[in-house]
């Protein structure tokens, strides 16, 4: 079972859909004990940093997502769910993050180009990590934002694009994965990501 995190931050649905559409069991929930028990843990997110915290706070969520990475249980981020794993942000100034990985989360530098990113960018691998297995460089996934995560160790880096920046799309460290882009909304490309979560071996 997958437990999907809600804590007001939208996208919820989609993701939940994308993970039915796979053939596993998902169910949202804020519920500690449902969520320490599940096999698999999502954090989805669309949103404003400070106002994700707060939530992930007044929800007593923050222990209970540092416990389970700590259980060593797979852990997803997606969009601000990567977001929420590092240190802080520039789009809430003196708002700790989760703390998890190490790295800021930057604004999208002004260089001509529309911010928020709202389209279909290409990855790369510069460490490929266990969710894009099957995947070709250069294939495409879907982004909405307007704050990129410039992580701390490079190595940890699974994917970059290119928009304005060079901006560190995917990470992954132990049993801790995130994505910048919503894979529920990537087509095949992102049921595959999913999918490949989904079947991760848990040691």
């Amino acid at each position: 079972m997958i437990a999907i995190i809600d804590y007001d931050a939208g996208n919820i649905k989609s993701v939940e859909k994308a993970i039915l559409s796979l053939g596993s069991q998902a169910v949202i929930t804020r519920d500690k004990e449902t969520i320490l028990r599940a096999d698999k843990v999502i954090l989805p997110g669309v949103g404003a940093f400070g106002d994700a915290m707060e939530k992930l706070r007044a929800y007593g969520l923050v222990d209970v997502i540092k416990r389970v990475v700590k259980n060593k249980t797979p852990f997803l981020g997606i969009c601000l769910g990567l977001q929420l794993l590092f240190e802080e942000s520039e789009e809430a100034q003196g708002v700790e993050g989760l703390g998890i990985l190490k790295g800021k989360i930057l604004h999208i530098p002004d260089k001509g180009l529309k911010v928020p990113q709202i389209g279909w960018n290409s990855l790369r691998f510069p460490n490929k990590g266990r969710l894009f297995n099957g995947i070709d460089e250069g294939a495409y996934v879907y982004f909405v934002h307007s704050y990129y995560l410039k992580a701390d160790e490079p190595d940890i880096v699974t994917a970059t694009t290119e928009y304005a920046t060079l901006i560190h799309a995917s990470v992954e460290k132990d049993n801790v994965f995130a994505c910048q882009f919503h894979p529920e909304k990537s087509s095949a490309v992102g049921l595959k990501i999913l999918k490949n979560f989904i079947e991760l071996e848990v040691d």
